[in-house]
């Protein structure tokens, strides 16, 4: 496996308390590291661009990013990889701003923790397997356990929104400890 490894400045939020070039440094000795590169931002056109040179010059298999969190550009970064003729899910994604960059202020440990992560998404792309898009047909109704308050409550929202529901409960009557209740708090209403 030939796996490259971007690592974003993010301007200076990442580059101002972590040694973006000492962490590609130490990234390509890693285990399947062909390449390893620091990036001022990889989720920029630019950066893009420049991974998407470097799988097809560097002939790469997987790309490590390690940047901002992936709930912000996962999907960017896997739209880059697979522009570039790579599976998608050949990419792992290292958050080392909100982990590492914005919660500590020594340099050299954020960089040694930066490059810790970033060894972490190596050794998970290393064991992954590129997948594939499925799609099939579902039954579209809903299965509720319990016919108590909670239960009822779910059955009669899925409905109201057209799903068939199909509703189980054990005992002989439906609404759970609330029907065993005489009158309610604070309206002192009877229960059923």
């Amino acid at each position: 496996m030939r796996i490259g490894v971007f690592i974003c400045h993010c301007g200076s939020n990442i580059a101002g308390t972590v040694d973006c070039a000492k962490v590609a440094e130490l990234a390509r000795a890693f285990p399947d590291v062909a390449y390893a590169t620091d990036l001022m931002y990889s989720c920029a056109e630019p950066g893009q661009a420049a991974i998407e040179a470097a799988i097809h010059e560097h002939k790469l298999d997987g790309v490590v990013v390690a940047s901002c969190t992936p709930r912000m550009h996962e999907p960017t970064f896997r739209r880059t990889v697979e522009r570039a003729g790579l599976n998608r899910y050949m990419f792992e994604m290292a958050n080392i701003r909100e982990h590492v960059s914005w919660i500590g202020k020594d340099k050299e440990a954020n960089t040694n923790k930066a490059a810790e992560l970033v060894q972490i998404a190596v050794e998970k792309l290393r064991r992954d397997k590129p997948l594939a898009a499925k799609s099939f047909d579902i039954n579209k109704r809903v299965l509720i356990i319990g016919g108590g308050v909670a239960g009822i409550q779910a059955a009669l929202d899925c409905a109201d929104g057209g799903v068939p529901v199909v509703l189980v409960e054990r005992e002989a009557t439906i609404g759970g400890k609330m029907a065993k209740l005489d009158k309610t708090f604070p309206t002192v209403d009877c229960s059923a």
